[in-house]
């Protein structure tokens, strides 16, 4: 018999009734009935019932067991007389003959682990105690449900003829847009290494280097203030990359592999159309470029209804209109609440609506004519019993403004739809934004082809190029991003000088690409779907923190292993550090 188990506590049944078996396991609960004990022994694979008789050496070890020590248990496979539907171990029990303690537990613990609702427990508490936290049966299933979420990417990218390509870790500083974790150099005083934003010059080597198909599931390393949906520090990517491309090749394989996980893992229903919506038109329809297309409320641009109207609050400004479906019945709070909601936690200076009764009735009724009341209803298609509330602003502004409102009136109005996940593509991105100093700055991959190549970096307004950029979203998640590389010398020196950059400067931050150019690049295109996001989603979560087996919390620490810690003087004088800190 083996040392600690022939079976798990998962997989017994009614046939096994009269075998001598052998479980090991945690100690869920324990029940004393008069003489006899009832343990709920637990292990991954699910829960046996032991019975414990009223024999005196049993019951003795049974007295010093308590919720969460592990034991294994000999003993013989009985019918059960109070049967269990619940679990596949219902119909039987094991009657034990012995008992072993293999691993005492502390008789009070930080928090109930077997918790049906983790949420009433401090998520700092639980995750300096992370390693009980992982052992709620949800959270479990979120890492096991991660596994073999990994394991589908894998074999969808293996069926497509990718190769998988691990890249360094330690690597040199990019300007991903984000902040660099850096590590010294011991071997090389005063020089560092970057931990990679994402391995984005490699995997173009790659291509360079002959590779037709590349992937691998990359760490990526980003110095960035956590969110909900996002891990800080680290994340993981399925990051893939094709030679001989184009941007059309990569969106089908971005279906395919991204379809084929979430019919194979998700529970709800798959929409498989992908909708294809342009940046500019996302933020027109949306005020997003990661909109939610369960949401049903469209954003409409009304400047032109209040350009000649006597309202200065909305004189010169871009003004974006949400229609509330039957709107007229929500009351005066409902108003108030939304526009608090605006100024708070959207920077907005105000929200102002109306409610189209019998007459129009609302905070700027009394300025919208007859004249201007019929252009908004052709313009909204707004009909009697509406509302519409109105964002005016700078236009960029208005419209993220108006697009979290969007998000909100979701919400409260509890119209988005349930268990489907939908999915776009965003594309046409600018290659360009204005950064907040007023330069021109790269809007999302340095290293995309611009639309109409050298000729469009030459003639156009840099700020009306679009690039050969593209994002995947479901359900209002970014979950995918990449692009058709710029394999071309000189066209790369050009679309890094209009953001500022020099050729010497090129030459300094990306020695490497700038000299494969040289030596007959193929175009390739790529992109990267997040992995923690999308199991994310997946597993139905709203924090990202719930699929990662030992995250940082809100700050960016790991409670359970004390990162980041202070390290002695010894160490720094390795790496040749010195720390200059000023106290407060």
């Amino acid at each position: 018999m083996h040392e600690y188990r022939t079976h798990n506590c998962g997989e017994l049944t009614i046939k096994n009734v009269g075998e001598t078996v052998r479980l090991s396991g945690w100690v869920q609960r324990i029940r004393n009935l008069g003489g006899m004990r009832f343990i709920d022994l637990r292990d991954e694979f699910g829960i046996t019932q032991i019975v414990i008789s009223e024999q005196e050496d049993l019951q003795n070890i049974a007295k010093g067991l308590n919720t969460e020590c592990t034991i294994r248990v000999d003993g013989k496979v009985v019918e059960r007389q109070s049967k269990n539907d619940k679990i596949p171990t219902g119909e039987i029990e094991i009657m034990a003959s012995n008992i072993t303690i293999l691993g005492k537990c502390k008789n009070v613990l930080p928090f109930e682990i077997n918790s049906n609702e983790q949420t009433d427990v401090r998520e700092d508490l639980r995750l300096e105690y992370r390693f009980l936290d992982l052992r709620n049966e949800k959270i479990h299933n979120n890492i096991l449900l991660r596994s073999k979420i990994l394991q589908t990417l894998r074999e969808e990218m293996t069926k497509m003829d990718f190769t998988e390509i691990q890249t360094p870790i330690l690597a040199n500083s990019s300007p991903e847009g984000a902040r660099d974790f850096l590590v010294p150099s011991r071997l090389h005083p005063g020089e560092f290494y970057a931990l990679p934003q994402a391995p984005q010059q490699f995997k173009q080597l790659l291509m360079v280097s002959g590779f037709n198909k590349y992937f691998q599931i990359a760490p990526c390393f980003r110095d960035e203030d956590p969110r909900a949906d996002r891990s800080p520090g680290e994340f993981y990517q399925l990051d893939f990359e094709m030679s001989f491309a184009t941007q059309e090749d990569v969106l089908e394989i971005l279906k395919t592999v991204v379809l084929n996980t979430f019919k194979k893992h998700a529970k709800g229903t798959i929409d498989e159309e992908v909708v294809r919506i342009p940046y500019r038109e996302a933020m027109e329809k949306y005020g997003s470029d990661k909109p939610d297309l369960r949401n049903p409320l469209i954003i409409t641009d009304v400047s032109s209804v209040f350009e000649n109207l006597d309202f200065q609050a909305f004189k010169g400004k871009t003004v974006k209109a949400i229609v509330i479906p039957n709107g007229a019945n929500q009351g005066r709070k409902f108003f108030d609440r939304l526009g608090e909601f605006a100024i708070s936690e959207l920077g907005a200076k105000g929200l102002a609506w109306v409610k189209l009764e019998e007459e129009l009735t609302g905070s700027i009724a009394k300025f919208v004519s007859e004249d201007a009341k019929r252009k908004l209803l052709e313009i909204t298609s707004a009909k009697q019993g509406d509302a519409i509330c109105f964002v005016a602003d700078k236009k960029e502004t208005a419209q993220k403004i108006a697009g979290g409102i969007r998000i909100e009136l979701g919400k409260q109005l509890d119209i988005i739809e349930k268990d489907v996940f939908k999915f776009c593509f965003i594309v046409d991105f600018p290659m360009y934004e204005l950064s907040d100093e007023g330069t021109i700055d790269f809007n999302h991959n340095p290293f995309s082809m611009p639309q109409g190549g050298m000729d469009a970096l030459l003639n156009k307004d840099p700020l009306e190029i679009l690039a050969y950029q593209y994002d995947m979203v479901c359900n209002g998640y970014e979950l995918a991003s990449g692009a058709v590389r710029n394999h071309d010398q000189e066209v790369m020196i050009k679309a890094f000088e209009i953001a500022g950059y020099t050729e010497e400067d090129v030459k300094k931050k990306f020695g490497a690409l700038y000299n494969a150019f040289s030596y007959g690049t193929p175009p390739h295109a790529g992109a990267a779907p997040g992995v923690d996001r999308m199991v994310m989603l997946i597993a139905g979560e709203d924090n990202i923190r719930e699929v990662i087996a030992f995250p940082k919390n809100k700050k960016a620490r790991d409670l359970m292993m004390n990162a980041p810690s202070v390290v002695s003087e010894k160490q720094l004088e390795d790496v040749h550090i010195k720390i200059d800190i000023q106290k407060n």
